[in-house]
């Protein structure tokens, strides 16, 4: 059997070193690992493939990627490691046009924020190759978007959550983790569906409830003046959704049965504090609002001993 990790090169100062790592969307994600990765001088070589010859060459210029290509033959041959950055709608697209050219020792990952449908399109177009593939996903990212975006310490002391295949090779998995460590980044594994699961809940909904927030406001004929009047509060929770909207599109529709369970529970509880309200019930909102204050702090402070530790 073969054993992934064959460009994956030892020297004097590093035991771990790739010789070239092929980036598919050098955008704030896929960037960002660049960036880090070419930081701790752990790849030789960064070669960007995407849509966008304009982006690419931005990338170039920034110093994300070392060229950019547009001969996928010639980007991926020799390649350590691939990172699929590109949104998750694409996935199957790339995938298919990528499989025939990789080289059997090549690694490849990527930075989706589902997975069961990432781990499914796998399964349907990589073939032999899926044996190296370690799908993954950096619960990390900005509002912002683009090559201009990225940076070298996004992922330090960030999740990132791997879910690896039963057959997929250790050799594979290793590389993909200890890149991910070399970011500075906190590595877990759970399975494609536990993850869609909870990212559902403490991403995707979030994310959509601040566009719908968002969304309702900019409708109302006095818009403006709403947000001429926002503050702190609004500003913190309507962040992202300034976020990239065919990115969460894609994510949205790919985790929907996940995310239309959350989006069930969230109405549940809003219909429960719309019955305090009308109820003038201030003693049963007061319980409600310390509870979540008590968790959201025990959050806080847990995430809090974590970088500490660090």
């Amino acid at each position: 059997m073969s054993q992934a990790g064959h460009n994956i090169a030892k020297d004097g100062r590093n035991s771990f070193v790739l010789s070239k790592l092929v980036v598919v969307g050098a955008g704030l994600i896929g960037g960002s690992f660049a960036l880090a990765l070419k930081r701790a001088g752990v790849v030789r070589e960064v070669v960007g493939l995407g849509r966008s010859e304009v982006s690419l060459q931005q990338a170039v210029q920034l110093g994300v990627i070392d060229r950019a290509s547009t001969d996928w033959a010639e980007a991926l041959a020799d390649a350590s490691l691939v990172m699929l950055a590109m949104p998750v709608g694409q996935m199957t697209a790339v995938m298919q046009r990528m499989a025939p050219l990789l080289g059997a020792q090549t690694v490849v990952t990527d930075a989706g924020s589902t997975k069961a449908d990432v781990v499914s399109a796998a399964f349907a177009n990589l073939g032999a190759a899926m044996a190296n593939f370690v799908p993954g996903h950096p619960v990390a990212g900005a509002e912002k978007s683009g090559a201009s975006a990225a940076r070298a310490d996004l992922y330090e002391q960030r999740c990132v959550v791997l879910t690896p295949l039963p057959q997929t090779h250790e050799a594979a998995v290793q590389c993909v983790r200890t890149a991910w460590e070399v970011c500075g980044a906190r590595v877990f594994n759970m399975s494609p569906e536990q993850h869609d699961r909870v990212l559902a809940g403490v991403s995707h909904l979030p994310h959509l409830l601040s566009f719908a927030l968002v969304h309702e406001l900019a409708q109302r004929p006095d818009a403006q003046q709403y947000f001429d009047l926002a503050a702190g509060g609004f500003r913190d929770f309507t962040r992202i959704a300034a976020s990239h909207p065919e990115m969460w599109r894609d994510i949205v529709l790919a985790n929907r049965t996940a995310l239309l369970a959350e989006l069930d529970c969230y109405e549940a509880d809003l219909r429960i504090l719309r019955a305090l309200i009308e109820q003038g019930d201030g003693d049963a909102l007061h319980a409600y609002f310390e509870r979540s204050r008590t968790a959201r702090l025990a959050w806080a402070e847990q995430q809090a001993k974590i970088t500490q530790k660090l």
